[in-house]
């Protein structure tokens, strides 16, 4: 047992790389299989045969397990990484002390193979962006582990077709298409946001600053960077973008030559401290007092991970960046989220606590 666990463990290592996205099919109807199992069309157009009804499920990550946690927290039979401490607040106790099995991607442990395999789920799901190998990569861990492995196609845009095709796939369809029209409607506010600012030629330029100097950046071409390309004019174009969350190492001389109109910082970053570091000064962003920190709680409204909280981040932005023309209450749209996808009464004191740093003091 051990050297097929080796095996299974190798395999995983040498197959996930690749980053070039690719859009998804359309839903396919579920065929009737052999008696027990029914057969379902992935976004790679994989065909894959699962049980009748699935009640135990795994997940590739914490991108794939924040799309999991409002359509089916009680299916899954571990969480990928440990919660921060703060997450006892918006999520049930039953998932924050739930088995880790790790992760296929992202960089942060690998998953545990002994623990999946013991676990046992109907099915490993991988929600997100499609790579060059996905594909190839989750039919040969079906076939190693003897588990399907499927993958959802997932952007910010595509959020809702996502919801839909995971109600498909877990026969939650009720609760997946509430979870969609939550996500249209809120796509639909951004977009007559942004389609008036833009008509105004009042889009801002904006830069999202990252690790312990704050000068990483999260690059225009960056999967994690779809919400503040969404919002804002990235000034962050370079020749190499990395494909993960820590973003673009650059310098201050580079952040001063951009020298955007507003700096978001990274909750992990140098939000408590860059207002007396005087080389930062130069910045317009921090000399105009126009720099904030990017919620948090449980996950990152901005990325942390790329998954469909960053819908929070548009609607924070529209208010940041655009107050004069949000049609919305930002706050009564963050208490809907959370009741919705993590089944949290957001009090007052919480919307505060998540907002802080993260608005302009009112006068």
């Amino acid at each position: 047992m051990k050297k097929a666990f080796v095996c299974v463990f190798l395999i995983v290592c040498l197959l996930l790389t690749g980053c070039a996205g690719k859009t998804a099919p359309p839903l396919t109807p579920e065929a009737p299989a052999e008696s027990g199992t029914r057969e379902f069309t992935d976004s790679t157009g994989r065909v894959v045969s699962l049980p009748s009804e699935v009640t135990k499920i795994a997940v590739s990550g914490p991108l794939s397990q924040v799309y999991i946690i409002p359509i089916a927290a009680d299916m899954l039979v571990g969480v990928s990484n440990a919660f921060s401490s703060d997450a006892e607040l918006y999520l049930p106790d039953y998932i924050i002390n739930a088995q880790e099995i790790g992760q296929l991607y992202g960089g942060k442990g690998e998953m545990d193979l002994e623990a999946l395999l013991t676990a046992a789920p109907d099915v490993v799901i991988d929600v997100g962006e499609t790579k060059s190998s996905t594909e190839e990569d989750l039919q040969k861990l079906t076939e190693q582990t003897g588990i399907p492995f499927v993958h959802i196609y997932a952007t910010v845009n595509t959020a809702p077709e996502a919801y839909r095709m995971l109600g498909q796939l877990l026969g939650r369809e009720e609760k997946a298409e509430e979870l969609a029209a939550w996500c249209e409607a809120t796509l639909k506010d951004i977009d007559s946001l942004m389609e008036r600012v833009d008509a105004d030629g009042a889009r801002k330029t904006l830069l999202y600053c990252l690790g312990d100097a704050g000068v990483n950046v999260m690059a225009e071409g960056s999967f994690h960077a779809d919400t503040i390309n969404t919002m804002g004019k990235n000034l962050a174009v370079v020749d190499d973008v990395v494909p993960h969350g820590d973003g673009n190492e650059s310098d201050l001389e580079q952040i001063m030559l951009w020298n955007p109109e507003f700096i978001l910082f990274d909750p992990a970053s140098i939000y408590d401290e860059v207002g007396s570091m005087e080389a930062w000064q130069s910045v317009s962003a921090i000399s105009s007092g126009n720099y904030f920190e990017a919620p948090y709680g449980p996950y990152g409204w901005l990325s942390s991970p790329p998954a469909v909280q960053r819908y929070l981040g548009l609607l924070w932005l529209g208010e940041l960046l655009y107050p004069d023309y949000v049609a919305y209450d930002l706050q009564q749209e963050v208490t809907e989220y959370y009741k919705l996808f993590y089944g949290c009464e957001l009090t007052d004191e919480m919307y505060s606590d998540l907002t802080n740093n993260a608005l302009p003091v009112e006068a």
